[in-house]
C-alpha cells in the first residue's frame, strides 16, 4: 500500500514536527510505504490558470517542475494525505501551491455529480484521501469550513473514500497519534458520510461598516493573468464606479507583487492605506489561488495588533468556470475568516458563476447588454461600498444566478474543448493519462 504526504507545514512550526512523527509512527505499523513532499523545501510555479493542460500537453502541467512529479505520484498511490496548518479555514498556502495542480488529473469534460457541474474522470483510479489540519485551539466555524472543503476537493477528485481531522496545538503527541488512527480506521470503512455545508454569505452585520464613508479603496486581483484576466474585468469596472464617486482607487496584481520583496512590502502598505480593500480572484481547487493565500497569510500577520489598526472594510468578488455560483461558497467563507482574524469588516461578496464562459477577461462594456445583469449588480454594491455599507442582498443575489443553464453549458464545454485541442492538434489525445505509462 502507498501512501504520499504532501506536507503544507512551515519549517518552525513545532507541533506539525510532532504530529508528522505521530502520522509517520501510525502509517509505518500499519504497513504504509510512505512518500513525503515537504512543500515549504520545494519550487513549485504558480496554476497559470491556462487550462494548457488540458489542451496543449493533455494530462500534464506545462510547468516542469515537482508538480509533475506529485502528480504522477497521486495517481499511483492508494492513500493521498493533506497535511496543514488550518489557515483562514483552508489550507496553507505551501500546500495549496501544490493542490492547485491537481487539475491536470482530471480532464476537461463535464459530468453532473451531486447535482453540480464537474469536470470528469481522467485515470480509472484515484486514492482515498486523508487531510489531517490543526489550528492553535479549537474553533468550530474554521473547522467546519475546513471539513467542507475536504468535501468538496475528494468529490472533484474522485476519492473513494475520504476522512478529514482536526488537530489541536496543545494536544501531547499519544493524544494525536489516536486521532490519526481514528481517522485512518474511518477510511477503512468508508471515511466521512456527511456532506458539511458552508452557508450563503449573510448581511455583515449593520447597515453602516465604516463611518466615515470610504475615501481610499484597493483592488487586489488573485488572478495570474493578470490584467486579462476575468477576476480584473469584474473588479475593475467595480473599481471604476467607485472612482467616478470621489474615491482615490488602485489595483494591485497579488502574483506579481509577491515576486519581489518590493512588491510585497508595496501591497502592504497598500492594503494598509486603505479604507476599502476588494478581493478578486477565480476559485481554484473550491479555494483561493496560492498566492493569494500567501498574501493573506501576510496581511493578517502584519495586523496581530487590532488596536493599532485603523477601521477598514473587506469585500470580494470570486468566480468559478463551473455555471453555478455555488461552488463559491468556501472560497467566500475563507475569505470571511481572514476579515475576522484581519479585524476587517465584512462587508459581503460577489460570487458568480461561469464567469469565463462569459467573460474571458474583456472588459465589461466591451461585452453590452449581455454583461448588463452584471454590471446592475456591481452598480449597486458599488454604491453601497461608497458609502461604506455592505453589499445589498439583492445585488449578491443577482450575480450569483446562472447565466448559462447546466444543459447548454455541458455541451458548450464540449464543443470549446474540441475547438481548442484543434488549435494545439491534440484532438485525439484529449483523453491521455501521461502519468500511467
Amino acid at each position: 500500500m502507498k501512501a504520499m504526504i504532501l506536507n503544507g507545514a512551515c519549517q518552525d512550526d513545532a507541533y506539525a514536527r510532532l504530529a508528522r512523527r505521530a502520522l509517520d509512527a501510525e502509517l509505518a505499523e500499519q504497513g504504509w510505504e510512505q512518500t513525503w513532499y515537504d512543500l515549504a523545501e520545494r519550487k513549485i510555479a504558480p496554476c497559470m490558470g491556462d487550462f494548457f493542460c488540458f489542451v496543449r500537453t493533455p494530462g500534464m502541467c506545462m510547468s516542469d517542475d515537482v508538480n509533475r512529479e506529485i502528480a504522477r505520484e497521486m495517481v499511483r498511490s492508494d492513500l493521498l494525505v493533506l497535511f496543514t496548518p488550518i489557515t483562514f479555514g483552508g489550507y496553507s498556502s505551501e500546500l495549496k501551491k501544490a493542490v492547485d495542480h491537481f487539475i491536470q488529473n482530471v480532464l476537461p469534460y463535464f459530468s453532473r455529480r451531486e447535482g453540480e457541474i464537474h469536470h470528469t474522470k481522467r485515470y480509472a483510479r484515484y486514492p482515498d484521501l486523508l487531510v489531517i489540519g490543526w489550528l492553535p485551539e479549537p474553533d468550530p466555524e474554521r473547522e467546519r469550513i475546513f471539513r467542507a472543503l475536504v468535501h468538496r476537493n475528494a468529490l472533484n477528485f474522485y476519492s473513494p473514500s475520504h476522512a478529514c481531522g482536526t488537530l489541536h496545538a496543545r494536544q501531547e503527541e499519544a493524544e494525536t497519534r489516536a486521532h490519526i488512527h481514528q481517522l485512518l480506521e474511518s477510511l477503512h470503512h468508508g471515511g466521512d458520510r456527511d456532506t458539511p455545508v458552508v452557508e450563503n454569505d449573510d448581511e455583515a452585520g449593520p447597515r453602516v461598516l465604516l463611518s466615515p464613508a470610504p475615501r481610499t479603496a484597493l483592488l487586489l486581483v488573485g488572478s495570474p493573468r493578470a490584467s486579462k484576466s476575468t477576476s480584473e474585468a469584474l473588479g475593475s469596472y467595480l473599481m471604476e464606479q467607485l472612482a467616478a464617486a470621489g474615491l482615490r482607487a488602485s489595483t494591485l496584481h497579488v502574483q506579481s507583487c509577491l515576486q519581489s520583496e518590493e512588491g510585497t512590502r508595496e501591497l502592504l502598505a497598500a492594503v494598509r492605506g486603505s479604507d476599502l480593500v476588494m478581493l478578486a480572484f477565480p476559485l481554484y481547487i473550491d479555494s483561493l489561488p496560492a498566492p493569494l493565500i500567501r498574501a493573506l497569510e501576510l496581511i493578517a500577520a502584519e495586523r496581530l495588533h487590532p488596536q493599532s489598526l485603523k477601521p477598514q472594510i473587506l469585500s470580494v468578488i470570486i468566480n468559478c468556470g463551473f455555471p453555478e455560483a455555488a461552488h463559491n461558497r468556501t472560497g467566500m467563507a475563507i475569505c470571511r475568516q481572514f476579515a475576522r482574524q484581519a479585524s476587517f469588516a465584512w462587508a459581503g461578496s460577489m460570487l458568480l458563476g461561469a464567469g469565463e464562459g462569459l467573460i474571458h477577461g474583456t472588459p465589461l462594456k466591451e461585452l453590452g447588454g449581455r454583461a448588463k445583469p452584471l454590471t446592475n449588480a456591481l452598480d449597486s454594491a458599488a454604491k453601497a461600498l461608497q458609502h461604506g455599507e455592505a453589499i445589498p442582498a439583492a445585488a449578491r443575489i443577482s450575480i450569483a444566478r446562472n447565466v448559462i443553464p447546466p444543459r447548454l453549458y455541458l455541451l458548450m464545454g464540449w464543443l470549446g474543448w474540441k475547438i481548442s485541442a484543434r488549435r494545439y492538434k491534440t484532438g485525439r489525445r484529449l483523453r491521455a493519462q501521461p502519468y500511467m505509462a
